[in-house]
C-alpha cells in the first residue's frame, strides 16, 4: 500500500475513491490471471465500478474532484447497485424469456436508473456529443419505431446485447489491460525513451523537431491509444520546440495532432476501438494489426514527408545540438524499456489472446526497468501504485463510452435501423460503391464529432458497415474505413479534439490549425479508399503483388504530401502543385495505366524543377565567383 495515500491530508471519501480505483486495477488483473467470471458478472462490475467512480472523482462540471457532494454519492451509490442489478439476479435473468415475460417494476425502475445515471456520468467524462446521440437514437425508438418501450429498456437493461454488449465485454478484458500496461510503462520512463529515441534518430534532420514529433507521437500513441492525452503528453516538449524553430504555430499544433491521431492505427498496440473491431470480426487482435499496419506505415510515411517539404520550404534546420541525444546513449541507457512491447508481440505471435499478451507485458514492466540502473530508480512502491490508481481513472472514460455506445448499438438493434439506415445509403448512392464510400466518410466524420474513437465505430459498424458489404466491400476493408474516419474526426473542423487539445500549446487561430492538421493527414482520408479498391494493402494475397502496390502507393502519397506543401525539389508553383496532386492521385488508383501516367506527370515536373532551380543556382553562383 502507497503510504501517500495514507498520509496524504485529502477528505475520507477521497482517500476511499483512489483505493477503490487501485482495487480495480488489481481485480482486472486477477481476472486476467485467473480466468474471467460469468460475462454478466464480469461486465457488471466493470460498469459499477466505472460508475460509482465517476460520480466520486468528477463533479458535474467534469472536472476532478477529492470533495463529491452528498447526491453524487448518492447517484454513485444507485448506478452501483443498477449496474450489478443483472449480475445478483442471475438466475432470473437467465431463466425468463425475453421480450414475452413482462417486466417487472423492479426491472423497470432500476433499468431506468441505469440508463439515466450511466447517460449523465458519461456527459461528465467525455462532454455531452455521446450521451445526445444515445437520447436521440432512443426518441427514435420511442417515438418512430412500433417497438414498445419496455422492449426497449428490456433490450438494453437485460441482454447481452445492449448496455451490457460487446462493446463493455471488450472494456472490460481487452482495453483495461492495455491501459494499465500504457500507464505503468510511462511510470517507469517509457515516455523519455520514446522521446530520446525519436530526438536521436530524426533530430539532425531538416525539419528535426517535427520529425521528433512524428514519431514520439506514433510510438506513444500507440501505447496510450488516445489523441488527445498524446497530444498533451509529448506536445508539451515537441510543440514548443517547433516553434521555436521557426514552424508556425498553426503548423506546430497541426504536426502533433496528427500525429498523435494516427497513433491509433499504428501496431503493435493500437487505440481501443481495434480491440473492438477484433471482437466484430471474430479474428485474433494480431490479425487486426496486420491488416492495419501497411495503411499506418503510409500514414506515417506522407506525414513524415510533408514535415520534410515544409522545413525544406522554410530552409529549418535540426534540433538545437545542446537538445540532441546520440542513440547508442539511449539505447544502452533506456533501450532495455522496449522489452515489454516486444513481449507483448512475441506472445500475441505465438497464438496466445491479446488479455494474455498485456498480462505478460504488464508483469514484465517492473522487473525489466530494474534490470538497469538508469531506470532502477522509477521502480518504487509509489509508482507502481500510482500507475494502478492512473490506469484505472484513464479506464473510465473508456467504460462510460463504450456503455453509452452500447444503447445506441442496442437501439439499432432492436428497431432495425441497421437495415433501414444501410438500404437508405444504398438507394442513394444509386449502387455505385464511390458514391456510397464518400456518403460513409461524410457521416462517419460527422458521427466522430466531439466523441472517443471506440463509440463512433462502434456506431458507425452498426449504420455504415452492412451497406459497404452489400455493395461488395470486403468486410475486413469495410470495417477499417469506417475506424479510419472514426479517429480521422479528431482532425476534421469543426469539432477536431486533437486539434484543439495541440492549440492549448501553440496557441494558434484554431481554423488555421484545423486546415493544417487536415492537409497533413490528408493522406488518412485518402488510404482507406485505396484499400477498398485495393486489398492488398492490408497485406492479403501474393508477396509480389503485395510489394509492387506497397511502392506505388508510397510513391503516391510522398507525391501529395509535396504538391499540398507545394514543395517538389524546390519551391513548386500553385498551377504545378495541382498537376503534382492529380499525379499523385493517378499512382494511389490501383490501375497499371493510370500509374505509367502518374509517374510520367511526375517525372516531367521533376525535370522541369531541377532545370529551374539549375538555372536560378547558376547566375547566383557567377556573382558569387565575380
Amino acid at each position: 500500500m502507497s503510504l501517500s495515500i495514507l498520509t496524504d491530508k485529502m477528505p475520507l471519501i477521497a482517500r476511499i475513491a483512489r483505493l477503490m480505483l487501485i482495487g480495480m486495477a488489481l481485480w482486472h488483473l486477477y481476472v486476467a490471471f485467473a480466468g474471467p467470471p460469468n460475462p454478466y458478472i464480469m461486465r457488471g462490475v466493470h460498469v459499477a465500478l466505472a460508475l460509482v467512480l465517476i460520480y466520486l472523482t468528477v463533479d458535474r462540471k467534469g472536472l476532478r474532484t477529492d470533495v463529491p457532494r452528498w447526491y453524487d454519492i448518492l447517484f454513485g451509490i444507485a448506478a452501483f447497485l443498477a449496474a450489478l442489478y443483472p449480475s445478483l439476479n442471475l438466475n432470473y435473468i437467465t431463466q425468463r424469456f425475453l421480450y414475452v415475460d413482462p417486466l417487472t417494476p423492479v426491472d423497470i425502475a432500476v433499468g431506468i436508473t441505469l440508463v439515466v445515471l450511466l447517460l449523465e456520468a458519461t456527459r461528465r467524462m467525455l462532454g455531452p456529443m455521446l450521451p445526445i446521440t444515445a437520447i436521440l437514437f432512443m426518441a427514435y425508438g420511442f417515438l418512430f419505431t412500433s417497438t414498445l418501450p419496455s422492449v426497449i429498456l428490456e433490450q438494453l437493461f437485460m441482454t447481452p446485447e445492449g448496455i451490457f454488449g460487446i462493446p463493455i465485454a471488450v472494456s472490460a478484458t481487452y482495453m483495461v489491460l492495455f491501459i494499465l500496461f500504457g500507464s505503468l510503462v510511462e511510470k517507469m520512463g517509457v515516455g523519455q525513451l520514446f522521446m530520446d529515441f525519436a530526438v536521436a534518430i530524426t533530430g539532425r534532420q531538416a525539419g528535426g523537431p517535427a520529425k521528433v514529433a512524428c514519431v514520439t507521437s506514433g510510438m506513444f500513441g500507440s501505447v496510450s491509444g488516445s489523441a488527445v492525452a498524446n497530444v498533451m503528453t509529448t506536445g508539451t516538449f515537441s510543440i514548443p520546440l517547433m516553434k521555436r524553430m521557426g514552424f508556425r504555430p498553426a503548423f506546430s499544433g497541426a504536426v502533433e495532432a496528427v500525429a498523435s491521431t494516427g497513433g491509433q492505427i499504428m501496431p503493435p498496440v493500437m487505440g481501443a476501438a481495434a480491440f473492438v473491431m477484433a471482437e466484430y470480426l471474430g479474428v485474433s487482435y494480431l490479425t487486426v494489426a496486420k491488416y492495419a499496419l501497411a495503411p499506418a506505415i503510409l500514414f506515417y510515411i506522407a506525414l513524415f514527408a510533408a514535415v520534410h517539404f515544409e522545413a525544406k520550404r522554410l530552409n529549418i534546420g535540426s534540433v538545437p545540438k545542446e537538445d540532441q541525444v546520440p542513440l547508442g546513449k539511449v539505447l544502452s541507457e533506456r533501450g532495455h524499456l522496449f522489452l515489454p512491447l516486444i513481449i507483448i508481440v512475441g506472445v500475441l505471435m505465438l497464438g496466445y489472446s491479446a488479455p494474455y499478451a498485456a498480462l505478460c507485458g504488464i508483469l514484465s514492466v517492473v522487473p525489466v526497468a530494474a534490470m538497469r540502473k538508469t531506470t532502477r530508480h522509477y521502480v518504487t512502491l509509489n509508482n507502481i501504485i500510482e500507475a494502478l490508481e492512473g490506469g484505472a481513472r484513464n479506464v473510465l472514460s473508456i467504460a462510460a463510452a463504450c456503455a453509452c455506445a452500447g444503447i445506441v448499438v442496442g437501439v439499432i438493434d432492436i428497431t432495425g435501423l441497421g437495415l433501414t439506415f444501410s438500404n437508405f445509403v444504398i438507394e442513394a448512392a444509386q449502387d455505385k460503391l464511390i458514391i456510397a464510400l464518400f456518403l460513409s466518410m461524410v457521416a462517419g466524420i460527422i458521427l466522430g464529432m466531439g466523441m472517443p474513437t471506440t463509440p463512433a465505430y462502434i456506431v458507425q459498424v452498426a449504420l455504415l458497415v452492412p451497406a459497404l458489404v452489400k455493395l461488395g466491400v470486403q468486410v475486413e476493408a469495410a470495417h477499417l474505413f469506417v475506424f479510419y474516419f472514426a479517429i480521422l474526426s479528431a482532425i476534421t473542423p469543426p469539432v477536431a479534439m486533437a486539434v484543439y487539445a495541440a492549440n492549448t500549446l501553440s496557441h494558434a487561430r484554431i481554423m488555421e490549425a484545423s486546415w493544417a492538421a487536415v492537409k497533413l493527414g490528408a493522406t488518412g482520408f485518402i488510404v482507406p479508399f485505396m484499400f477498398v479498391y485495393e486489398p492488398t494493402i492490408l497485406l492479403q494475397g501474393d508477396l509480389t503483388r503485395i510489394v509492387i502496390v506497397l511502392l506505388q502507393a508510397t510513391i503516391g502519397v510522398i507525391l501529395l504530401a509535396a504538391a499540398l506543401q507545394r514543395y517538389f525539389f524546390g519551391r513548386t508553383p500553385v498551377w504545378l502543385a495541382s498537376i503534382l496532386f492529380g499525379a499523385a492521385l493517378c499512382l494511389i488508383y490501383p490501375d497499371w495505366r493510370v500509374t505509367v501516367l502518374g509517374l510520367s506527370i511526375a517525372g516531367a515536373i521533376f525535370a522541369a524543377q531541377k532545370l529551374r532551380y539549375r538555372g536560378a543556382a547558376a547566375p547566383a553562383a557567377s556573382a558569387t565567383n565575380n
